[in-house]
């Protein structure tokens, strides 16, 4: 089995496959759709590891979506990599920033399409940075925002800036904090980061021999990128055994699994913790929790995530205010030391521990976490273009963030069979009704195409995102899942508890480990 690896002192050498692309645009036309209210954007050595810094002709619809911009800040196109509920999310946060002209997504989804978010281009090849280079200058795209891991990994963001664009998100060399769980726990051995203990394996027999000796529960990790499902929290010795053959032995997750990590079991309550980074700077975001789990209860196999509510009531300001001085500015300050400094949104996996009551890194994400972004994206106020062009130019240090008050929760809809063997192509009705059903419900695309009829169907395994706003989690939960049981979908299925840790007691009818 040949196996790419992540070189750490040169480029990431992993492999972006190209999209599937099923919209095409019309023919171009320039229009202008306004005006929307406008908010204003408060503020305007030697060392263990080694980074280095930082065709298509397409037919296009361009629409100024977003007008009304305060006459101090500049204008600007924006283009959105991607095509899932996160990028959609993104979409919708930027259509309602007052200096935004007009956003493109590449390749988008139909969901996008219809909801007038962004226009989409699905015949752009993502994976070429040239023919991205050149749609940017075509259409006069002043930033860019990555939205998926392995554009990030492959060197986007690497290319679009030697071509003196903008682009929110880390260069290939720091998203290996993302692409190679070795990588960021090195750094955090380093820097003193708290992190699980852990030991790095390519030899199955060495470790099952650790695992042997450590005793279970223990968690094993594919060393590099697996859409979320290359983590494995073993119960036993033989699942644990089974993880090690699966990933060392029968290259269930490819060049992903040809190193694992083997780390302890921490357990406790999980929480998603995201910073906004710009090379030195950090800013939080607010706060945020997802369930893994794919079944009531946080039972069953892990996945990409069926759903999350934010602010999450465990992540105290003390507690924020500890990750941002123990974990994040130690990161970014890491990062720099080692000549690789990180630009973009740091989305750090937490566990709470029971025993301590503190926070200690599970893993990195280099870009905004799905389906966190869409619960924080429908609570930002800002102007989300203006916050991220200072991202790119190293001006965080002049913004702040302004939030909605109150709670929000998206419940995520996903194909029967997930996150095993799924099937394509059911039929999904009744979406314009969910959104009209309560108010502040909107329904997030991230699985979906159109059949020839022009019907939405089922294209992944997670599909749909139906979130809400409330004024506090309840509410937010109550309209949530009217928003879903208003959908008419039998090919799919949803998790019937989400927010059940921080919503009130009554309603807690699980009990979980970590």
């Amino acid at each position: 089995m040949g196996c790419a690896t992540l070189d750490l002192v040169g480029a990431a050498s992993l492999k972006l496959n190209t999209n599937t692309h099923f919209l095409r645009s019309p023919k171009p036309f320039l229009s202008f759709v306004g005006p929307i209210r406008s908010r204003n954007l408060n503020g305007p050595s030697s060392t263990l590891l080694t980074c280095h810094a930082h065709k298509s002709r397409p037919s296009v619809s361009l629409r100024a979506q977003c007008t009304a911009a305060a006459p101090e800040e500049e204008r600007v196109v924006v283009l959105v990599i991607g095509g899932g509920g996160r990028e959609h999310a993104l979409c919708y946060a930027l259509k309602r920033s007052p200096s935004c002209d007009a956003i493109f997504c590449a390749p988008g989804n139909p969901g996008i399409s219809n909801s007038g978010d962004a226009t989409c281009i699905s015949d752009l090849d993502i994976s070429d940075s040239s023919v991205v280079i050149s749609f940017c200058r075509k259409w006069g795209v002043g930033l860019v925002v990555v939205g998926p891991e392995a554009p990030l990994v492959a060197g986007l963001v690497n290319d679009l800036l030697k071509a003196g664009i903008h682009a929110f998100g880390p260069s290939s060399e720091a998203a290996a904090l993302e692409g190679s769980k070795n990588f960021m726990k090195s750094l955090c051995y380093k820097y003193g980061i708290p992190t699980a203990e852990y030991q790095t394996f390519t030899d199955p027999s060495a470790a099952k021999q650790y695992i042997q000796k450590q005793g279970v529960p223990i968690v094993v990790k594919a060393d590099g990128l697996a859409a979320g499902k290359g983590v494995i929290v073993a119960m036993t010795l033989d699942e644990a055994f089974e993880a090690v053959d699966s990933m060392l032995v029968k290259g269930s997750f490819g060049s992903a699994g040809c190193r694992v990590i083997v780390e302890e079991y921490l357990e406790g309550e999980e929480a998603s913790f995201f910073a906004l980074v710009d090379g030195e700077n950090a800013l939080p975001l607010e706060s945020a929790q997802d369930h893994k789990r794919v079944g009531d209860g946080d039972t069953g196999p892990n996945t990409g995530g069926m759903g999350a509510y934010s602010p999450a009531p465990i992540l105290t300001k003390e507690l924020q205010d500890l990750v941002m001085k123990s974990i994040i500015y130690p990161t970014v300050k890491g990062m720099s030391a080692e000549g690789c400094k990180f630009v973009g949104v740091l989305y750090a996996g937490l566990m709470i521990e029971k025993k301590s009551g503190l926070p200690k890194l599970i893993e990195y994400n280099v870009r905004f976490g799905d389906p966190e972004c869409q619960v924080l994206m429908v609570r930002l106020e800002s102007d989300l273009a203006q916050v991220l062009l200072a991202a790119c130019r190293g001006q965080l240090s002049e913004v702040s963030l302004n939030w909605s008050a109150g709670s929000a929760m998206v419940v995520v809809m996903a194909s029967k069979g997930y996150p095993g063997p799924y099937e394509k192509g059911s039929v999904i009705r009744n979406l314009d009704e969910a959104e009209n059903v309560a108010p502040s419900v909107k329904v997030f695309h991230a699985g979906t195409a159109l059949d020839p009829d022009g019907n939405f169907i089922a294209a992944g395994g997670r599909v749909l995102g139906v979130t809400a706003k409330g004024r506090d989690l309840k509410e937010a939960c109550d309209r949530a899942y009217q928003g879903v049981e208003e959908i008419n979908w039998p090919g799919g299925f949803y998790r019937r508890d989400i927010g059940w840790r921080a919503l009130p007691l009554p309603q807690k009818q699980f009990v979980t480990r970590g």
